[in-house]
């Protein structure tokens, strides 16, 4: 009786877990007051992008995402790649250029992630100290 109770309650987290996961999936679906959502921003600004990344771009953005964990990789590169298309499209570049994909990818990440983003920055022998106004 004792094992089944346990059983349940181990269930009950772990539906609760997912629960959570998807409703922040469905609030980023949600239209804004603009009439797209987070995502269809994201779709937009990575295909209107597209022509402006480089083989060297590329490999430094995989080289950002390295750190997130396999699962989330995907979703985690397609946003940070959104934003960096974003800012290198208001620069008005004719390609995305490292400084695009550092500045890109501190405005990406949530603030509670800024000390492991500054410690992998660090690590990684990567100078962001440019953009040090973005982490405050």
């Amino acid at each position: 009786m004792i094992f089944i109770v346990i059983w349940a309650f181990i269930m009950l987290g772990f539906m609760a877990i997912g629960g959570y996961f998807m409703f922040r999936k469905f609030f980023k679906v949600l239209p804004r007051e603009d009439g797209k959502s987070k995502l269809d921003w994201q779709n937009h600004w990575v295909e209107a992008s597209r022509h402006l990344w480089t083989d060297d771009s590329k490999a430094f953005l995989d080289q950002l995402v390295s750190p997130v964990p396999g699962p989330f990789r995907d979703i985690a590169k397609h946003s940070i790649a959104a934003k960096i298309g974003e800012v290198a499209l208001q620069d008005g570049a004719k390609e995305v250029t490292r400084d695009h994909c550092i500045r890109g990818y501190i405005l990406a990440t949530p603030r509670r992630d800024y000390k492991s983003l500054t410690s992998f920055l660090d690590k990684q022998n990567i100078d962001y100290s440019a953009y040090k106004h973005l982490l405050n």
